[in-house]
């Protein structure tokens, strides 16, 4: 059937629909005999008032409704235009005695209001019952020949809060999913009975084994936007005892905004685990920041930087420069963002920060009003190694883009800093604290609002430590820790990138904003949780094996030095540092000890040109971290720990 037989045949639909409905409305109005003067009204009026809602629904836009994917929005919209064309009569009917004493056959289009109000009623509930009609004998239709292929695995969803509705709402319109809901958990005991979307609240999470069996349920899906990581450790634990695996659906942005998407459904995750509470962005400032700038993303195919790319496009910027310096990880991203993105204007820029003249002439071209300087060396034993590349990337990188951003005044550059800038015991640590130390000077004497953004480790980067023990558990183990004390502090890619978004709108000319890491974890549980998530048990079936603390490396992170004086920001996880700068001249000589260094193999003497500039760089301490006191999960095994918050002194 053709599209346009398809549109006539649904038009003449609803025209039938709209018919049935006014006849039948004054036969409603008038107990079913209704007077021959009235039946003489209808008959003129009959076609005017089918046709005049017919107008409105076109107006509403309802013939382009999907008939098969009807949902409550589209009600509104029907409901909307039924009413517009009431309204239309209701006014007709009030200017008809006006309109009578020059026109006399005018009273033909008067309608009497109760015949108007059962009309509404009856259109509206015919125009949309044919439509959901449709819909119900669809999704009948799908699901039986789904049900043919593949039988569907018995679930129960955990979580009947907002969230865990919007999920049956979306099964229940999706017959395409390989599972079946037959029961929620919910630990609030005013839900238990209930039913949502069709599905009851069978009781509590506790109660998951005893559940698990009467139902036949084979999986658990945690339906809940707001988990904690505590909540999710203890549903996984419940679930594994009762020996039904446990899945999640991720997006909590997304189903905070009412929408979730049921094709992400995943195992649970060790960021998961880990927790963090959802972070609450000024939308508004961000967009006013962002919005129709010219940005520029230096490090735009590394972990953080093609993140920043991801959110800074929902921003819709004028133009967004991708500044690469791997051709694979710009090609990749760019690919990405295209596909996501396909209204945003993209520059993806093969550079190396390292390269004045190239450097220089993708400023003077793009002349970028926003710069987000995330590429750097970042791997602390390599740039042990390699310390002349540290400082000739981390350091004088920064400077040469710096110094263009300031040139073409540039109205804000971000640098993406680190914890290990504070009090610093390797290469890596000390060369991003003298890149802070050189924007920091800069911004004395620039127009450009100079600010760096300092966080910690971030889960699933690459190169980073979950991404190597998941390699280790594939291959059957060894896991190794470099120590059983070693301890950092985690983000995810999103939350760190958002937070840098959200921090270069607070932050001033000069300032260091540190970005709240919450409490730190022993690395070593890390490495028991994702070894539990493979489903196999620590110390049984995968070994743990202490390597020692590698060059450079601390036992633990610290976020910020006591000079300076953390403040709160108006946003309740950013704090700035009030460390005054130095002056331009003095760093510019100190500048010019390291760049004698930037070929050097000599770890000693790149330590040495540091220690000019950075006087707090020291050698690691294997001093242990304060104790804390392990969290027990409803398993009764040892979980992931928490340690002191160590920006705790600077709030």
């Amino acid at each position: 059937m053709t599209r346009t037989l398809a549109q006539l045949l649904r038009s003449l639909t609803d025209v039938a629909v709209l018919s049935i409905a006014y006849w039948a409305a004054y036969f409603v109005r008038f107990d079913g005999a209704p007077p021959f003067y009235m039946v003489k009204l209808l008959m003129f009026t009959w076609a005017y008032v089918v046709g005049l809602e017919l107008f409105t629904l076109y107006a509403f836009s309802v013939p382009n409704i999907a008939w098969r994917y009807i949902g409550l929005r589209d009600l509104k919209r029907i409901g909307a235009a039924i009413g517009a064309s009431s309204a239309v009569l209701l006014a007709l009917r009030f200017l008809a005695p006006i309109a009578i004493k020059e026109f006399p056959h005018a009273s033909y289009v008067v309608v009497p209001i109760g015949v108007m109000a059962v009309n509404a009623v009856l259109g509206f509930l015919g125009i949309t019952g044919v439509r959901v009609l449709r819909r119900l004998l669809h999704e009948r239709a799908k699901s039986r020949d789904i049900d043919t292929v593949r039988r569907k695995i018995p679930t129960l969803l955990v979580g009947a809060g907002q969230a865990g509705v919007m999920v049956a709402k979306e099964i229940a319109g999706r017959p395409d999913v390989p599972f079946v809901p037959i029961g929620f958990l919910d630990d609030d005991p005013a839900k238990l009975g209930t039913i949502v979307h069709g599905i009851r609240v069978l009781g509590s999470v506790e109660q998951v084994q005893e559940l698990s069996q009467k139902s036949g349920a084979q999986q658990a899906i945690i339906t809940m936007a707001s988990a904690t990581g505590p909540q999710i450790r203890r549903i996984r634990d419940l679930c594994t005892q009762a020996g039904i695996p446990t899945k999640i659906i991720p997006g909590v942005y997304e189903i905070l905004h009412g929408h979730v998407n049921l094709s992400r459904i995943r195992e649970v995750s060790i960021e998961d685990l880990l927790g963090r509470d959802a972070v609450t962005l000024e939308a508004d400032r961000i967009s006013e920041f962002l919005r129709g700038k010219r940005v520029l993303i230096t490090g735009a195919g590394g972990s953080i930087g093609s993140e920043l790319c991801r959110q800074v496009a929902r921003f819709e910027p004028k133009t967004l420069c991708l500044v690469e310096q791997a051709e694979f990880n710009l090609f990749t991203i760019h690919q990405e963002l295209l596909a996501s993105f396909p209204e945003q204007e993209l520059r993806p820029l093969i550079c190396d920060v390292c390269d004045t003249a190239r450097i220089n002439g993708i400023f003077d071209a793009e002349l970028p009003e926003v710069v987000f300087h995330a590429a750097a060396h970042k791997h602390v034993p390599m740039m042990e190694w390699n310390p002349g590349e540290a400082i000739k990337n981390n350091v004088f990188g920064t400077k040469k883009v710096a110094d263009a951003a300031a040139r073409v005044q540039s109205e804000a550059f971000v640098m993406i800093s680190t914890d290990k800038a504070v009090n610093p015991t390797s290469i890596m640590g000390a060369s991003k604290r003298a890149a802070e130390i050189y924007i920091q000077a800069l911004s004395q004497r620039a127009a450009t609002n100079f600010v760096a953004v300092r966080f910690g480790n971030v889960l699933g980067s690459a190169g980073s430590v979950i991404p190597i023990f998941k390699a280790q558990i594939e291959s059957g183990g060894p896991v190794t820790v470099t120590h059983p004390e070693m301890m950092r502090h985690f983000m995810t890619i999103p939350e760190a990138s958002q937070l840098v978004m959200q921090a270069a709108t607070i932050g001033k000319s000069g300032e260091i904003l540190v970005l709240d890491m919450g409490e730190a974890v022993r690395i070593v549980d890390l490495a028991k949780e994702l070894i539990r998530l493979s489903g196999l048990t620590p110390g049984v079936d995968i070994e743990i094996a202490y390597s020692g603390i590698r060059p450079g490396e601390k036992l633990f992170e610290e976020l910020s030095f006591d000079a300076e004086k953390m403040e709160k920001t108006r946003h309740e996880k950013i704090f700035v540092g009030k460390l005054s700068a130095g002056d331009f001249h003095d760093v510019s000589v100190q500048l010019e000890a390291l760049a004698a260094v930037t070929s050097s193999t000599s770890r000693e003497e790149v330590r040495a040109a540091l220690l000019v500039m950075v006087p707090e760089l020291q050698e690691p301490s294997t001093d242990a971290p304060p104790s804390v006191k392990p969290v027990v999960s409803a398993a009764g095994n040892e979980a992931v720990t928490p340690a002191p918050n160590l920006v705790a002194h600077a709030h």
